[in-house]
Order: C-alpha cells, then sequence, then structure tokens
C-alpha cells in the first residue's frame, strides 16, 4: 500500500469554497503520486477560522461554535475526494460540537466506496485542558484500510501505548497519526511517541504535521515538524526507524509499505517487543516493590588512646 503524509502548510482561506479547492489540490496532488491512504494534520478545520470577521478568528471559543456551519460541507468533500480518487483519507481534525457547550477532537476517515468512520482525540494535552471547553474520546476504534486495519491515534494520544497495543490487538498494523505541534519538544515528543508505538507493535506509523504560522488564530499560530512515515527498528527494516520524512518545503512524504515484509521480520527479529510484550505483564514485576537496605552490626573499631 502506498501512503501519503502531508506537511501542512496552514493558510487563510477567505470562504469555505477556497478551502475545498486547496483541498482537492492536496489530495490530488498525493493521489498523482500513487497515494492509496492520504494523511491530513490535526486542527485542520481550525483553518477555517479565517473566514470570519478577526474577532471570531482570533478567539479560539468564537471559532470553534462558528466552524461548525460548515460541518455538513466537510463531510461532504472529503468523501467526494475520498471517492473520486479512489483512496482512503483521514481529514486531519475536525473540533465537532457535541450539544453541550463542548467540543471533541474527531478525526474522520472516508473509504473509496463512500465508508465513513472517526476516532476521537482521548487524552488532552495542556493547551486543550486549559480551554475548558475540549473533551476527550471515550471509545477506541480500528478501520478497515483497504488490505488492512489501521488506528488512528491524534497527536499527543501516540504517546500513549496502551490504546495503541489494544489496536494492535485488534488487527492494526498501521497507525495513522494527524498532528499539530508549536515547538521543537513537541515535535520531538510526537515522533519519539510514533518511534516507539512502531518498535512495540511491529506497525507502520504514519504521522501528518501542520507547518508554517498563522498570526490570526490562537491555536495554529505557530508550527512545527515533519510528516514522516515510521517502520520498527528490525532486520529489512531502516536502522533508524525512518521509512520516508518531509524536509525543507516538501509538502509530502510517500511511501510503498510492504505488510508482508513487515511481518517476516517478525521471523528474524534482532528483537520482538510485540511478541514479548506479555513479559512485562507478568503479576511478580508490574508493581514495583521499595528494596530498603538491611543494616547489620556496626563493625568493630579499635582505637587506641596515645598521649
Amino acid at each position: 500500500m502506498k501512503v501519503a503524509v502531508a506537511k501542512y502548510r496552514i493558510g487563510a482561506p477567505a470562504d469555505f469554497a477556497a478551502f475545498a479547492a486547496r483541498q482537492a489540490s492536496v489530495v490530488a496532488e498525493a493521489a498523482e503520486a500513487g497515494a492509496q491512504l492520504v494523511v491530513l494534520p490535526e486542527y485542520l478545520s481550525l483553518e477555517l477560522g479565517a473566514t470570519f470577521a478577526a474577532p471570531v478568528c482570533q478567539d479560539l471559543h468564537a471559532s470553534l461554535a462558528a466552524i461548525q456551519a460548515y460541518r455538513h460541507d466537510w463531510l461532504a468533500l472529503f468523501s467526494q475526494l475520498a471517492r473520486e480518487h479512489r483512496l482512503t483519507l483521514v481529514a486531519g481534525t475536525f473540533l465537532l460540537a457535541g450539544g453541550n457547550g463542548r467540543y471533541r477532537n474527531r478525526s474522520d476517515w472516508f473509504g473509496p466506496q463512500g465508508a465513513h468512520g472517526w476516532q476521537d482525540k482521548l487524552q488532552l494535552t495542556g493547551f486543550e485542558a486549559a480551554t475548558g471547553v475540549i473533551e476527550g474520546g471515550d471509545t477506541l476504534k480500528v478501520l478497515e484500510a483497504g488490505p488492512v486495519r489501521a488506528g488512528i491515534s491524534v497527536c499527543y494520544d501516540s504517546e500513549f501505548p496502551l490504546p495503541v497495543r489494544a489496536q494492535q490487538q485488534a488487527g492494526a498494523r498501521l497507525l495513522l497519526v494527524p498532528s499539530c505541534t508549536d515547538t521543537a519538544a513537541g515535535a520531538t515528543r510526537v515522533r519519539v511517541g510514533c518511534l516507539a508505538r512502531a518498535l512495540e507493535n511491529r506497525m507502520f506509523v504514519a504521522q501528518a504535521v501542520t507547518a508554517g504560522e498563522a498570526p490570526w488564530s490562537p491555536a495554529l499560530d505557530v508550527n512545527t515538524g515533519e510528516a514522516a512515515i515510521y517502520a520498527p527498528m528490525d532486520a529489512g527494516l531502516p536502522a533508524d526507524g525512518i521509512v520516508v520524512q518531509t524536509r525543507g518545503s516538501q509538502a509530502w512524504a510517500v511511501a510503498e509499505l510492504d505488510f508482508d515484509l513487515l511481518d517476516a521480520s517478525r521471523g528474524r527479529a534482532q528483537v520482538a517487543n510485540d511478541r514479548d510484550w506479555n513479559g512485562q505483564c507478568a503479576p511478580a514485576i508490574t508493581r514495583a516493590v521499595l528494596e530498603v537496605p538491611s543494616v547489620g552490626p556496626r563493625p568493630r573499631v579499635d582505637v587506641t588512646r596515645t598521649g
């Protein structure tokens, strides 16, 4: 399967039509590269905040409420693009109102035959928690992505091993990570998380990122990182775990992923974290015991007084 992950430079569309035209161009570029699965970045919907006047687009709470008017058009747009190009499309994330004054960071995916599903972000970052209106999801899923099953892990979620392990145990061999980070430290954390999840689960991990600056947006103001596809560091696979990544102004990282090779690597593995996972679950080592050194009798010291 050929997979494409975006390094998406944030723009400022004048209206939804301009946003849709850009998405059509972006997805077409990936399709022309042969992609069968395309991943766009987290918070993509917040780019639509630019279609509103400054009092709205510069206020996160106001822009979250305003972009709900585009939800139907969002779904129709990405569903059409997936069907038109006959690919599976992960449309970044949309901050979706839940009807209770709160929002979920939802990653919609669309299939080439019209299928639609979603995965909500589970863990909130400090920024998201501080908004007071974003809440974490409560359902973990896997999706049928052409010949393989895949899981979606939205940005910060990729830094937590247990949900991804549950997706792997449900058959996922590919993890899709729409992300958005504003600092080098944040970009590194997600990158390390992706590498760790690839290593632990013997799966490919495909991460999309936002890029550039959007001073009009309180959430997309600065964007850092490179889009990349990762693999476990093992025999027959990249020693550094990087299959491909963007550099500089590149908009896409694209790679043909060989799942037969991935499966075969287990038989000649240097280490097999996926196979040995249960070793860490042994009852004797699931909880550490504080060991206090015993104190025996003090050694006798002879002292001779002189003078």
